[in-house]
């Protein structure tokens, strides 16, 4: 798995698109919290909740990274391969979309 590579935001840009970033951030930490293991049993349990964790630790990386003007990329890796294993698919797409946020809402 190669490492997604850091994408360097203007500080114009951040300050224009913190709100609709951190809607994204937080939304997608709200769902993962809420989800439940696919299975029951213990060994389905340490594994939801591991994959919990790895979304919760990127989003906290992307959070970190955003602050310093950039898209972490192995936080926003981290963060979309936890919410596929999560069958968030929809979720794992829209956080994709912040790697471009930039361009998507230039001019916004």
């Amino acid at each position: 798995m190669t490492r997604e590579a850091d994408k360097s935001i203007a500080p114009d840009d951040r300050a224009r698109l913190d709100q609709v970033f951190m809607q994204v951030v937080l939304d997608v930490q709200a769902q993962v919290q809420a989800t439940r293991p696919a299975q029951a049993g213990n060994l389905a349990a340490m594994f939801h909740k591991e994959t919990v964790g790895d979304a919760l630790q990127g989003c906290a990386m992307l959070i970190a990274g955003w602050n310093q003007n950039r898209i972490d990329g192995a936080g926003l890796g981290r963060t979309v391969k936890a919410l596929r294993a999560l069958e968030l698919g929809e979720l794992a797409t829209r956080m994709e979309k912040l790697r471009r946020i930039d361009e998507e809402h230039a001019g916004a």
